[in-house]
């Protein structure tokens, strides 16, 4: 039998359609449609990190997921996947569940006992400010015509509490302790699934690319509190994509309008060594924050399947029912950054003038950068 036009859902109880179909039906076709959760979740004193995220590919009929930990050198990560439409209504894969406690306020992730990694957490995320939108990111393809990004995101800095167990050790997770940040993206993404091998699309690793991300949660000695955050991308010479704002706890935000930066990469693995980044704030006015990594703790989110990990991409068909996983000992060699990417959630400490906090940084640098005294012979993605 032909399947119906139209699938009901729970969520269509819900006062809250926007178009004329049922929310088993979304706005795009492309099977690049994705909507994602993430977060990344750390001890102040840069001791231990959480990273988590779990993506829904609506027209791929996958949902998967990712939950590692990253202590110092090593790195931790668990992964599932699963057919979608057999379980629609659940937040969750194979043994990570999501569950939304206050709306835009209150969130927890739990990872069960799994066979994979002796690891798991049960930790509630809670706002210090209200989430943010980004600046939507709308990027066609560098060859053609297509539209490879159209996604709209928000983020939230967070405090952190719970529990996380590691080989069998229990450690209390409190909020004036640990410090985090998540977000929330849905639209169409770039690097979901292998690239179509029958259109061409020139290769990342044959450009000269820079990529930033960046929450900042800064607090004045006057206890008040705000967030800067900036999300850069540039291509040769040339920036595709900005998007800066001041973010203030009214919910009201200050853009800000481009950025230059005095930032120091490690030549041999291209970490972040630190240094300074200066907004242009507008009408003449600058803001200038001094960023430094608090530890060697950073999840490379290669593992997370982020550009491909060991043949399997986002949103990939790998079966109704999926889990695997590693550890790595030493993430800073060369050989296992061949696996887990540069692209890596650095947790860092921030100060503009008197104000002090704490940030996520997130960056990948291709190709030859001679300000950064990077060669594109050392080059990988």
């Amino acid at each position: 039998m032909r399947q119906s036009m139209q699938k009901l859902m729970a969520a269509d109880e819900l006062l809250c359609h926007q178009t004329p179909e049922t929310f088993a039906t979304i706005a795009h076709a492309d099977i690049s449609w994705t909507e994602k959760l993430w977060a990344s979740l750390f001890a102040r004193d840069g001791s231990l990190q959480v990273d988590v995220g779990l993506g829904k590919y609506h027209n791929r009929n996958v949902m998967d997921m990712f939950a590692g930990i990253s202590r110092q050198k090593e790195q931790l990560t668990v992964r599932a996947s699963r057919q979608l439409d057999l379980d629609p209504e659940r937040i969750g894969v194979g043994p990570l569940d999501y569950e939304i406690i206050e709306p835009l306020k209150k969130v927890r992730f739990v990872l069960r006992e799994n066979h994979i990694l002796p690891i798991r957490f049960d930790l509630t995320v809670t706002g210090v400010l209200p989430p943010f939108l980004e600046r939507k990111d709308a990027q066609r393809e560098p060859v053609g015509f297509r539209v490879q990004s159209d996604l709209l995101r928000y983020h939230q800095s967070s405090t952190v509490s719970g529990k996380v167990w590691i080989d069998g050790e229990e450690i209390v997770v409190r909020d004036e302790e640990w410090f985090g940040f998540r977000d929330h993206s849905w639209g169409v993404r770039m690097d979901v699934g292998h690239p179509a091998p029958d259109v061409y699309k020139p290769d990342r690793l044959a450009q000269d690319f820079l990529l930033t991300w960046s929450p900042m949660y800064l607090r004045n000695p006057d206890g008040s509190h705000y967030e800067i955050h900036h999300y850069r991308q540039w291509v040769n010479g040339e920036t595709t994509y900005f998007s800066g704002f001041v973010n203030h706890p009214d919910g009201t935000q200050t853009p800000l309008h481009a950025m230059e930066d005095e930032l120091k990469y490690d030549p041999v693995n291209r970490r972040l060594l630190g240094g300074k980044i200066t907004f242009d704030a507008g009408w003449g006015k600058v803001r200038t924050v001094e960023i430094e990594p608090i530890s060697d703790t950073g999840f490379h989110l290669g593992t997370g399947l982020y550009f491909g990990f060991r043949g399997h991409r986002h949103g990939q068909w790998l079966g109704p029912q999926h889990l695997d996983g590693e550890r790595f000992a030493d993430v800073t060699t060369r050989e296992a950054l061949e696996e887990v990417h540069q692209l890596r959630d650095c947790v860092i400490r921030v100060r503009e003038g008197e104000a002090t906090g704490y940030g996520i940084f997130e960056s990948m640098v291709i190709g030859e950068h001679p300000k950064y005294g990077l060669t594109r012979e050392t080059s990988f993605l």
